[in-house]
């Protein structure tokens, strides 16, 4: 048994590496909808299922599910939801020219308010150029899954909102902050260097990338376990300190413009508080701040998932189940 469990890893691993950092890494996007998943109804999980199996052949999605293995069904379905929250970032593999050119769509990870401080206070700014189409593309594909598109159209449109759901809730997706530096933003993050000025290219961090991966900075995967064992402990202690009943009240399902706007604030207050320095590291007690908003982050956006699906696919909601 311990032989086919470690099978199964090695071809979460082999996935896994497709997978780029758009939005909170793979592991970030993981935990949200392990989060989702226990959300959702058996029905819903179900009709999920299904319609991510008729999506186009040339997107790839159908593939990642495994049909046969040494894991049980129901667990097989879960890590194939789970991995499904990744694909907006698989798709970006140049690798596959023709997936790509038809799926790989950058501006839609993001929609940053572009701001800055003058005379000590939050100001915002009329947007200098484009600054992403999230909310946008998630409007438009939470009506796709609830229309009557056919199943292949809402297949994609099921993935896209896995993901951009996810993206919404990490800060620097709706952060564009400008300075002297960076007079038409700084890129959600990605111009805010943290390594020495001077650093090689191929050796620099960003702060953008910092947020990205800030669960796995504080909570590193140190026993190389695969994605179940290593994030499903993770994602089953944010539920127990973040439960569903205590926050239903803030989930506002309808209204993504309201999570952009916790994920502003927190990057204009949080994410560039007064302790952190352009070409430092951050500090521990930084990292440990990070990680307890990224908790909250990944967890609303988990339930805020799972009530977009049950919601699209004529479900109710689960009263409080077993994980699995």
């Amino acid at each position: 048994m311990k032989d086919l469990r470690s099978l199964f890893c090695i071809v979460a691993v082999v996935f896994g590496l497709s997978v780029g950092t758009f939005g909170w890494d793979d592991s970030g996007h993981k935990l949200t909808a392990y989060i989702a998943w226990q959300r959702l109804s058996p029905e819903a999980r179900e009709r999920v299922l299904k319609v991510l199996l008729t999506a186009p052949e040339d997107s790839t999605i159908g593939s990642y599910y495994m049909p046969y293995g040494s894991q049980e069904v129901d667990a097989r379905k879960r890590d194939y939801f789970m991995f499904m929250a990744t694909w907006a970032d698989v798709v970006r593999d140049r690798a596959f020219p023709v997936r790509y050119r038809k799926y790989h769509h950058s501006n839609w990870h993001y929609d940053d308010v572009f701001w800055t401080i003058k005379d000590g206070k939050i100001e915002v700014l009329p947007e200098p150029e484009e600054g992403g189409l999230a909310l946008t593309k998630l409007d438009e594909y939470v009506k796709v899954i609830n229309s009557s598109a056919t199943d292949a159209e809402k297949a994609v449109a099921i993935a896209w909102v896995m993901h951009i759901v996810g993206d919404i809730h990490q800060p620097l997706h709706t952060s564009a902050r400008v300075t002297d530096r960076e007079p038409k933003g700084d890129q959600g993050g990605n111009l805010f260097l943290l390594t020495p000025e001077g650093t090689p290219r191929d050796k620099q961090e960003n702060l953008h990338w910092f947020w990205d991966s800030i669960v796995v900075r504080n909570k590193a995967n140190t026993g190389n376990d695969c994605d179940i064992e290593f994030l499903e402990p993770l994602a089953k202690a944010f539920m127990k300190k973040y439960p569903f009943e205590k926050i239903r009240d803030r989930l506002a399902v309808s209204n993504p413009d309201a999570w952009a706007k916790e994920s502003l604030s927190l990057a204009q207050n949080s994410v560039f508080s007064v302790d952190l320095k352009r070409f430092e590291m951050p500090s521990k007690d930084y990292k440990k701040k990070g990680l307890k908003i990224a908790e909250e982050r990944l967890t609303l956006a988990g339930y805020r998932m799972g009530e977009i699906l049950n919601r699209a696919f004529h479900a109710s909601t689960p009263s409080t189940t077993s994980p699995n």
